[in-house]
């Protein structure tokens, strides 16, 4: 997978979730996605490649790290529960989506309910 179709699989992803928010608080070269003002996924080129972060479970996080070399600790974020994917082969574009929505109902559960705009534990299911 290039960095193009890692950003396209992530934004793709991310806008098909409910209550989702696009914004640009640090400026026009990072693409902050939200949900009711939480940070779910976070994307840019860092020094000349695309780079997605996301949240993770802290086991899946390691695990993910440990089967995909293009996966590592989140670029500039809680290294035990962000991860950061770049462009590379072992990458497709279901793991992508999986990963991004999994981040969102991350989110979403630490959300207040009476705002959650999906119920995180039958989103999906």
């Amino acid at each position: 997978m290039d960095g193009r179709e890692l950003h396209d699989a992530a934004t793709a992803a991310a806008q098909e979730l409910p209550g989702m928010a696009l914004e640009y608080p640090f400026g026009p070269d990072w693409d902050v996605f939200k949900v009711r003002g939480k940070v779910f996924l976070l994307q840019t080129v860092l020094r000349g490649s695309e780079l997605v972060t996301v949240k993770a479970h802290p086991d899946d996080a390691v695990a993910l790290r440990a089967e995909f070399p293009e996966i590592s600790s989140g670029y500039h974020m809680n290294k035990r529960h962000w991860i950061s994917l770049r462009p590379g082969p072992s990458l497709s574009e279901p793991l992508v989506r999986e990963v991004v929505t999994e981040s969102y109902l991350r989110v979403v559960e630490t959300l207040p309910r009476a705002i959650r705009p999906v119920d995180p534990a039958r989103f999906g299911r």
